[in-house]
């Protein structure tokens, strides 16, 4: 009786440490071992992103490439009691005529995904062509085809940007709505453009039927950027940061090239956008375990007795398992060292931007932050 009595205080007080102690857990698992350790939970921040890719909004498309890097670097100062949440982003177009008017000009260009080189190759290869806008239609899209999962810590969010009237298409809003709201997930409306016409237009009840938030934005309006005299040093420290990548199985060379691809593509945006690329590899939200060995030697899963001579890079060819991690842990100590440099720099860059810009500037990056952050209240999240 005794020993019940234990395991039942334990669970309680296990309850009691999760990140929404208000929250009843249904499918966590613990093991009562001789240690008594429960088996840890990972915490997720799920956000799909469905834009309106018609032929007027060139501008939000900009602004979604230019301010991605800033909403991530956001993002990584979340906490769940003293854990640090994973990122998963998926993204959806609609209202382009190139896509398939049976399936409502809707696409899902990027299911779930951790992997930032991805969403942001797959961010700059979106198009805008005039189309027909159903915003009932593409979030019942989103609920439907996504693994959201069922964690009831998790804060799962849903942004669908546009200027059209949220009624049109056959699909109700307000059904959408519904089964968003069953399924835990808050849908939040970001019009384009004037705030009384998003209202008008029913952008502000999308939202209000989920206890999201409403924001009008003007898309067209260009990103500002604060030049800051740390930007050089943390450029330079990408370089670096690069150099401790260890390729590994037949993707290896293909990502590695990816990665390249995306710190040009943000560099071409300014200097100062690459600045933010690079701050956010130097955190824990920027993983690629399927191809680098630092990253994967880090998993669980990983062994050093499965790699294959054939999957090696030339300077681990004909290397001991020994040699190996010996190598592995050399370039880990490097990055980890590389990142601090970039964290500490980027401690005085953010205090020399919030010196040089008094207001908020970026209307998608702004709006996204500004809603994230009121619904990850009610989820016990914390900022740093």
């Amino acid at each position: 009786m005794k020993s019940i009595v234990k395991k039942i205080g334990l669970l309680a007080l296990l309850t009691i440490m999760s990140c929404n102690a208000n929250t009843k857990h249904q499918n966590n698992t613990y093991s009562f071992n001789d240690s008594i350790e429960p088996i840890p939970v990972k915490h997720y921040i799920k956000v799909a992103l469905l834009l309106d890719t018609s032929n007027s909004m060139d501008g939000l498309i900009d602004q979604a490439k230019a301010q991605l890097w800033e909403i991530v670097n956001e993002l990584s100062y979340a906490k769940c009691q003293d854990n640090k949440p994973y990122l998963e982003i998926a993204l959806y177009e609609y209202g382009n005529d190139n896509l398939n008017g049976e399936e409502g000009y809707i696409r899902q260009v990027l299911s779930f995904s951790k992997d930032l080189d991805e969403i942001s190759k797959h961010l700059f290869s979106l198009t805008t062509k005039g189309g027909n806008e159903y915003c009932g239609q593409v979030i019942t899209t989103a609920l439907d085809q996504l693994q959201w999962e069922n964690n009831p810590d998790d804060l799962k969010l849903i942004f669908i940007a546009g200027n059209e009237p949220f009624t049109q298409g056959k699909v109700s809003y307000k059904n959408a709505s519904k089964l968003a709201s069953n399924k835990d997930i808050t849908v939040n409306t970001i019009f384009c453009g004037n705030y009384d016409q998003g209202v008008s237009s029913f952008w502000k009840d999308g939202a209000d039927l989920t206890n999201g938030n409403y924001m009008a934005i003007n898309h067209n309006k260009t990103t500002a950027y604060v030049a800051t005299p740390y930007d050089d040093e943390i450029l330079e420290y990408n370089k670096k940061l690069n150099e401790t990548y260890v390729t590994y199985n037949q993707i290896g060379l293909r990502k590695m090239q990816l990665q390249a691809e995306q710190d040009d593509n943000a560099k071409d945006y300014s200097n100062a956008n690459a600045v933010s690329r690079t701050v956010s590899k130097s955190t824990h939200l920027y993983k690629n375990s399927t191809w680098d060995l630092v990253d994967a030697s880090d998993s669980e899963d990983f062994k050093y007795e499965d790699l294959k001579e054939n999957e090696l890079p030339d300077e681990l060819k004909n290397k001991s398992k020994k040699e190996i991690k010996a190598f592995v842990s050399k370039k880990k100590e490097e990055r980890l060292q590389i990142q601090k440099k970039i964290q500490d720099l980027n401690i005085s860059r953010k205090q020399f931007i919030s010196k040089q810009q008094k207001e908020d500037v970026n209307g998608l990056e702004n709006a996204m932050i500004q809603a994230i952050k009121t619904q990850a209240k009610h989820k016990n999240y914390k900022w740093n």
